[in-house]
């Protein structure tokens, strides 16, 4: 195995798209190390990308935030005007693990890790972020709920990686969350996780909405029906029932040793109406 660690995208792109066998990016390394050990994976080349800048930053632009790939999730705990803006983006990547972990861990890794319960893949769906990926071909966008295909595959190319996420401009008024819910109290695989996003008028009508559901199908989902549901409204009793039933006639998970298909559509239903009430609760305290 070759591991490498350059201090460039260019340098970066140019060792995956030249590599011969199986490549794969090495961000926090949370995921990718264990499997490794397990002999899940067994890359012939590792690129570390935490030396390249890009990766490793959290900056203003355009009125919103970038958060670099490689950030952890110890240094976005950290950085209090982001989880002003954008507290659901914050909370639902400091659940991607132990305190240890989040140490190294990162939203970049945990997207491209490729699995229907990660933690931070709904709530960035549900801010509206888009992904810079860099490549061979150069640099392109994508929305965040494009990245994922299915589990363990991604849209990206040979050669291309996840740089950074895009955050868009916070209205007043406006705020997210993210729960989820695990069988154990902490550091466990979410059976269901879900992530709102909102907007208010000045009379406290939702003007906006984005809501996310993890961990309930082969991808991570953007649902938009269930945004239009309470859209228009104050999120009262009739706008919360059409938003439990939006979120459930979403649904396609699986049976498994975690949880039935039914037990993973009531979760999400109920799920979705609490945290559309804590993204509710903070948008009328901004």
């Amino acid at each position: 195995m070759r591991y490498e660690a350059p201090e460039s995208l260019d340098g970066a792109v140019a060792l995956l798209a030249g590599a011969q066998g199986e490549a794969r990016v090495l961000a926090g390394g949370t995921d990718l190390l264990v499997q490794m050990r397990a002999d899940v994976v067994t890359p012939d080349l590792i690129v570390d990308i935490k030396k390249i800048k890009e990766t490793r930053t959290v900056t203003e632009e355009k009125g919103g935030w970038r958060i670099g790939a490689a950030v952890t999730g110890a240094e976005l705990k950290d950085h209090t005007r982001l989880k002003q803006a954008w507290p659901g983006v914050v909370e639902a990547a400091n659940l991607i693990g132990s305190t240890q972990v989040q140490g190294r861990a990162t939203m970049g890794g945990n997207l491209c890790n490729g699995s229907p319960a990660a933690d931070s893949v709904p709530a960035l769906i549900a801010a509206g972020a888009v992904a810079t990926l860099v490549g061979p071909k150069g640099r392109r966008d994508l929305p965040v709920e494009d990245v994922m295909l299915g589990p363990r595959k991604l849209a990206l190319t040979k050669g291309e990686i996840v740089v950074s996420f895009l955050l868009p401009p916070r209205p007043a008024r406006s705020s997210d969350a993210y729960l989820r819910f695990i069988p154990r109290t902490e550091m466990d695989i979410a059976v269901v996780g879900a992530g709102v996003s909102l907007s208010l008028d000045a009379g406290g009508t939702i003007t906006a909405a984005r809501v996310s559901l993890g961990a309930v199908a082969a991808r991570v989902l953007l649902v938009a029906e269930a945004a239009q549901a309470i859209i228009g409204s104050r999120l009262d009793k009739p706008a919360q029932d059409r938003l439990e039933a939006a979120a459930r006639a979403a649904c396609r998970p699986i049976d498994d040793k975690r949880g039935t298909i039914e037990f993973r559509t009531d979760v999400a239903a109920v799920l979705t109406r609490r945290t559309a009430l804590i993204a509710l609760d903070r948008a009328r305290a901004n």
